[in-house]
């Protein structure tokens, strides 16, 4: 009897305990006792504050999962400081290596199972890092499974005035266009098939084209400053064309007018021009045949007599120079003029060389001056005495 009253005694303590944690706060203090069963996070677990935009009926002690392998725990669920999304603290086995970039989604063990998170690769991108102890997985990198309830309000939705009713109607009219078309349906779809796989065969000089236009667009996104400032630049001078679009009117219609004339005249003097220049081909013949030649002699045009490797011999009045010339007296008479041939009767020189001997084998003449007449001594208005001989036509040095 008295077995079955402390019994009673400590039934209603327990019964007293738990409404005292229902009223201060709940089941939050069943919460944080770990229940068995769960999942061993070893004795080097590291946390992991995960952000979610809605976790459902998520509560502590709820397991975490990789490749649905328990390994770890939700250890708190609490509103974010935003307000509006919330933040579930887990903590995780130690010997688990996930990615830096892991993704988190809120899945369910079964159709009316418990929630339970699960931790795995990114959904986007290759793996990086690894996920260190108080990392942090923000909202783009989290996601949930549709609930049941969620799924039956779309399915009511179609079935009650969701168009569902109306695929007779679809259906008809769609008998109603296709019908008589056959032909050109089934060409339609041939065309399709064949952009389709011609679109397959480009697909990697599609995917460089669209990373280059990427490039692109990142280029005039860092230069955008400067584009907005051309641009706006560019407003006035537009204002400016605008504003003489009437000239620049005129002046086009007058380079059509002038097109026109340049046109028929040179329709006109074809012939003219065509003759000009084969009569030019002669001497551009020519002047491609003189070659290295005709620079040369433009280089020697400028220190005419001596060329420009000899102005730097010249030291002052006089020219450091040895000078061999050979000489055919022949040679040289017989380019003088016909009156002063005359002048040296040699024998061999003209039609008295009946023989044809070589000058070499000639006798030397002696060389007849004539007479010139006498003149003054002295240079006009100079008072400076001229050199004898040849009459004073060459004036003498002064002394």
């Amino acid at each position: 009897m008295l077995r079955r009253k402390i019994l009673t005694v400590a039934g209603l303590l327990a019964a007293s305990a738990m409404l005292a944690g229902c009223g201060s706060g709940g089941f939050n203090g069943f919460y944080g006792t770990n229940l068995p069963g769960g999942a061993d996070v070893g004795d080097n677990p590291y946390h992991v504050k995960i952000n979610f935009a809605d976790v459902l009926d998520l509560v502590p002690q709820a397991g975490v999962k990789v490749n649905d392998v328990p390994v770890g725990r939700v250890q708190s669920v609490q509103l974010a400081p935003d307000g509006w999304t919330a933040e579930v603290d887990v903590v995780v086995n130690g010997d688990v290596r996930l990615p830096a970039n892991a993704f988190a989604r809120l899945r369910q063990s079964s159709l009316l199972g418990e929630k339970f998170v699960e931790l795995g690769d990114p959904l986007v991108g290759k793996p990086q890092g690894k996920l260190a102890d108080n990392a942090e997985i923000p909202l783009d990198r989290t996601n949930r499974s549709a609930e049941v309830e969620e799924v039956f309000g779309a399915l009511a939705l179609v079935l009650n005035g969701g168009g569902l009713s109306q695929a007779q109607v679809i259906t008809k009219e769609l008998n109603n266009v296709l019908s008589g078309n056959e032909q050109q349906i089934r060409s339609l779809l041939t065309n399709v098939s064949t952009l389709t796989s011609e679109l397959d065969s480009h697909k990697t000089e599609i995917v460089r084209a669209l990373d280059n236009v990427n490039k692109l667009s990142a280029t005039l996104a860092a230069q955008k400053d400067q584009i907005g400032a051309a641009l706006d630049t560019l407003a006035p001078g537009i204002k400016i064309l605008a504003d003489q679009r009437s000239q620049l009117t005129s002046m086009l219609q007058a380079m059509d007018k002038l097109s026109a004339t340049s046109i028929d005249v040179i329709n006109r003097s074809r012939d003219d021009l065509l003759t000009d220049l084969k009569n030019l081909a002669p001497a551009v013949q020519k002047l491609a045949e003189a070659g290295d030649d005709l620079p040369q002699s433009f280089g020697l045009l400028l220190s005419y007599p001596f060329p420009d490797n000899v102005v730097e011999d010249i030291k002052g009045d006089y020219l450091n120079v040895f000078v061999d010339i050979d000489l055919n007296l022949g040679d040289l008479i017989k380019n003088l003029p016909p009156a002063l041939i005359g002048l040296f009767p040699f024998p061999g020189v003209g039609s008295s060389n009946e023989k044809n001997l070589p000058l070499t084998e000639l006798p030397l003449p002696s060389l007849k001056l004539p007479q010139l007449p006498k003149a003054d001594r002295t240079t006009p208005n100079t008072g400076t005495p001229a050199l004898p001989g040849l009459g004073g036509l060459l004036p003498g040095g002064r002394k």
